[in-house]
């Protein structure tokens, strides 16, 4: 058999596999896709410093990366099985089956898929095999006889595979996103807030001159998740289930939190893995319901010190409940953002939103379960991977402008955010080239929940130079100088960066 036809049916046959199985999944579950579930559990057992790395070098490109890598990997190995079987169709079966079985148990690790997952993975694996030895078949029945009759043959059956193949994909995908999920939240309609946000007084903000505005747009609004796939539920399908050390059980529906009285409260989010001077961070007007009321409302008992949510996909974070029970913290079952119901890839139906707390420990979004336990019991997904159990947001300030190895004529303005939620930023300094540091100008304050702007006009010489800011926040807490990483809890450091006057 020619290298070409053998490369050609291992290609063939893995395509088919991956058709077949994403055509199940679309019925039983589009997360059962075994291409998809081997993803996630590939994210899940990923070790946190290439994790890290990861979310570093890509951004919020890292999935798309981690996908084409997979795809690359799968073209190589369909190649190789192709090229090993040239002579017997039993090493190409051998690798099929063992990326059959290797799709089965990732959908049966899988916590967010049902019994019916399964479906999709064997479906994947029977299709693999029996399609990759009919080609064989085909390809060795013309081997005596090379005719034009016997290639046409198999060209025939070869396009009939490819073109089945990609008819399966496309309705698996069609299939899979039936779930019209916009029109779900075009339906929710205004989510009116009985108490507003106060109004954004003017100055809130130095975006002219180049930090961000004060409210991030959707569109713009960070996100990091380890979900590939955006999950999709109703709003009329969604239930939250809150229970674990509780007086009594709840099960609330959409319609039964958005009936109650909705608070709207503007917040600053901000990723533990953000860097010293890293871009994840934003805030929005989010609209909810009160997170506390609810936990009342279902008696949280004596020695529960772990709110353990739940997302639809399976992900979990375990919040401090003496923190998430605080009065005055402001935190929220999350349904709206920015005057809409929330964005699907930030949650919709609903997510929570803990001011002061990093997302891994707070903002579970898609959340359908609120577990009141303790520590001690159950362990969350970032837990289990060396991150620390209670992770306040640490008091940080960033440069944003001038841009790192910029060159800026005349007078230098320099702008940043700086941020110390839930205590508020009180102070912002900068120095230059290890000069004295100056204090800032701020924007005006919203609440110690946000972030803060900052600015300063510099008078400098010509020539290269270094900047560096530190934040100090309503407490007396400075940021410290010495650069730590992300990992456990949050990073810490004086931002700088360096430019030329030109």
């Amino acid at each position: 058999m020619k290298r070409s036809t053998a490369a050609l049916i291992g290609l063939l046959g893995v395509a088919a596999a991956l058709a077949a199985g994403h055509l199940v999944a679309g019925l039983v579950g589009p997360s059962a896709s075994p291409f998809l579930a081997v993803g996630n559990t590939a994210i899940d057992f990923t070790p946190s410093p290439l994790k890290d790395f990861a979310v570093q070098a890509f951004g919020t490109y890292d999935k798309l990366v981690l996908l084409l890598g997979m795809a690359v990997v799968l073209l190589a190995v369909a190649v190789g099985a192709g090229l090993l079987s040239r002579r017997s169709p039993l090493p190409g079966t051998v690798l099929a089956v063992a990326l059959g079985l290797l799709g089965v148990a990732a959908v049966l690790y899988r916590p967010d898929l049902g019994q019916l997952g399964i479906f999709a993975p064997i479906a994947s694996l029977v299709a693999g095999v029996v399609v990759f030895r009919w080609l064989h078949t085909k390809a060795t029945a013309t081997e005596p006889t090379p005719d034009a009759e016997g290639r046409r043959t198999f060209l025939i059956a070869s396009g009939a595979t490819a073109a089945s193949a990609g008819l399966a994909g496309l309705i698996g995908q069609f299939v899979g996103t039936r779930v019209d999920v916009e029109a779900s939240r075009r339906a929710v309609g205004d989510l009116k807030p009985t108490s507003s946000a106060p109004a954004i007084p003017s100055g809130a903000d130095f975006a002219a001159e180049g930090s961000p505005t004060f409210i991030t747009p959707n569109k713009d609004f960070y996100r990091i998740d380890t979900a590939l796939s955006v999950p999709r539920i109703r709003a009329d399908e969604w239930v939250l289930r809150v229970h674990g050390m509780v007086d009594r059980e709840l099960n609330l529906r959409y319609d039964d939190l958005r009936r109650r009285d909705l608070v709207e409260r503007t917040v600053t989010l901000v990723c533990v893995s953000n860097e010293v001077g890293g871009p994840y961070i934003s805030t929005a007007n989010f609209v909810g319901v009160p997170l506390r009321d609810v936990l009342m409302e279902a008696g949280v008992q004596q020695g529960a010190d772990q709110l353990f949510s739940t997302s639809v996909d399976g992900w979990t974070a375990g919040s401090p409940v003496d923190v998430v029970l605080e009065e005055d913290r402001g935190a929220l079952i999350a349904l709206a953002m920015n005057g809409e119901p929330l964005p699907l890839e930030h949650g919709f139906p609903a997510r929570l939103v803990v001011p002061g707390l990093y997302g891994y420990v707070s903002a579970t979004k898609w959340v359908v379960d609120l577990e009141l336990t303790t520590f001690a019991d159950r362990q969350a997904y970032w837990l289990e991977r060396g991150w620390a159990a209670k992770a306040p947001v640490k008091v940080m300030s960033r440069i944003d402008r001038p841009e790192h190895r910029s060159t800026v004529s005349g007078r230098v303005v320099a702008t940043g955010v700086a941020w110390a939620q839930p205590t508020g930023v009180a102070k912002v300094e900068v120095r230059v080239d290890n000069g004295p540091w100056q204090t800032t100008t701020l924007s005006a304050d919203v609440n110690d929940s946000t972030w803060r702007m900052w600015r300063i006009e510099l008078d400098i010489a010509p020539g290269g130079h270094t900047i560096e800011s530190r934040a100090t926040d309503k407490s007396g807490s400075t940021q410290p100088q010495a650069r730590v990483s992300p990992v456990p809890d949050g990073a810490t450091g004086w931002h700088s960066i360096s430019f030329t006057v030109g």
